[in-house]
């Protein structure tokens, strides 16, 4: 893909993140769907290998920003660089892995065959399926069938899908909702790993309380970015005790 001045795209800076450190990094996005603007223009910048959690309310625009991160959502303005490219280059492919709200596997395959599946689209081999079965401690199951899963074992299915190539960017859509706490916090528990390797992970949630759980912390709400920091960071900002006291006092703050 080219730049409007013709070049190729912009070398990637050290451990392939963008110049400055960003893993990813946007500039005045805009997305406009029906006719409405959901996305106003957002401004930002996530370091690499951390935890960062993209925490707010339904429909606050979470998912359009992730889908705008991956390079499947059409915007009407703005740019968005993953690992020094646009957001969607072919480049990219190997680079980052996305999980849906909905689990992106086949329910009639086993969770073997998907993950086999998957790696031939990929150009992976049958090492790096046993690695990510490993990884997200399936390998004991690897043999039933995706349709007889849990809710929670369906999401690790996914989340080993997008682990396949190890990619730099893990971005994951809501994948503890709907799960008991022992659950979240054994994916919370999984992603604080995959980022100790060097991997920089951008997790959604509508679950304040997993805030502890991240390195940095996005507060979004009708569109627009609230808060860009850290836990501590942002409960001195606002003199709350908890992410969702904050979570307030930003929307309060804005509506006087």
């Amino acid at each position: 893909m080219k730049n409007p001045d013709g070049a190729g795209p912009p070398d990637p800076g050290e451990n392939g993140a963008s110049p400055g450190g960003a893993v990813i990094r946007i500039t005045g996005l805009r997305v406009v769907r029906g006719g409405a603007e959901v996305i106003p223009g957002v401004d930002l910048a996530v370091p690499a290998g951390q935890v960062v959690g993209l925490l707010g309310p339904s429909g606050s625009g979470k998912t359009t920003l992730m889908r705008a991160i991956v390079g499947v959502q059409v915007v009407a303005g703005g740019t968005v660089e993953v690992l020094g490219r646009p957001a969607g280059d072919a480049g990219l492919r190997h680079e980052v892995g996305y999980v849906t709200q909905a689990p992106s596997v086949y329910p009639d395959l086993t969770i073997a065959e998907n993950l086999r599946y998957f790696a031939a689209l990929l150009g992976t081999g049958a090492d790096d399926v046993a690695r990510v079965l490993d990884a997200v401690g399936l390998t004991a199951n690897a043999g039933r069938s995706v349709a007889n899963l849990s809710g929670g074992e369906k999401t690790r299915v996914s989340l080993a899908v997008a682990l396949l190539g190890t990619p730099r960017l893990l971005v994951l859509d809501e994948p503890t909702v709907g799960l008991d706490p022992v659950l979240r916090r054994d994916l919370w528990d999984l992603f604080a790993r995959f980022a100790a390797t060097g991997a920089t992970l951008l997790v959604s949630s509508h679950v304040m309380d997993e805030a502890v759980r991240c390195d940095r912390l996005l507060l979004m709400r009708d569109g627009r970015l609230l808060a860009d920091e850290t836990l501590p960071e942002l409960l001195a900002r606002t003199g709350a005790p908890d992410v969702e006291h904050a979570f307030l006092v930003l929307v309060e703050a804005g509506a006087r």
